[in-house]
């Protein structure tokens, strides 16, 4: 069985419906209105999706919708593994708790695991921000 890997989980409520926050979620075109590490997305003929990123190109593939809250999207490098990125939406009252897990990949020091959550935290306040404001 292989190693678990460490992780952190990141969560910010949002003060809308678990649905609207699952419906805007289930639209991969709204991935770079908020998540900076993700850059424009196209989708490719065969309805797989790709993206220019810092780091290289990568493919991305997203969770179909769903009425469980379930909001994950893989991201492959050129080179290396697939990364999952587990996303739940949480209906909170009549608003929303977003939970993100950040999964530690192979070789990622403790400074880095950290920068990488000051990251997903900003990406979270961006996506709070810009549904807020809808």
């Amino acid at each position: 069985m292989a190693k678990q890997s460490d992780y952190l989980s990141l969560g910010i409520d949002i003060d809308l419906p678990a649905a609207t926050v699952s419906a805007f979620l289930a639209v991969p075109e709204n991935y770079p209105r908020w998540a900076s590490g993700l850059g424009e997305l196209s989708q490719q003929a065969d309805g797989s999706w790709s993206t220019l990123t810092p780091q290289g190109p990568m493919q991305v593939r997203f969770t179909p919708p769903n009425p469980y809250g379930v909001a994950d999207h893989y991201v492959q490098p050129a080179q290396g593994e697939e990364i999952y990125i587990p996303m739940r939406v949480i209906a909170n009252g009549g608003g929303t708790t977003l939970l993100f897990t950040l999964l530690r990949s192979p070789g990622v020091s403790d400074a880095q695991l950290q920068a990488d959550a000051e990251w997903v935290r900003r990406d979270l306040a961006a996506l709070k921000a810009l549904l807020e404001q809808r």
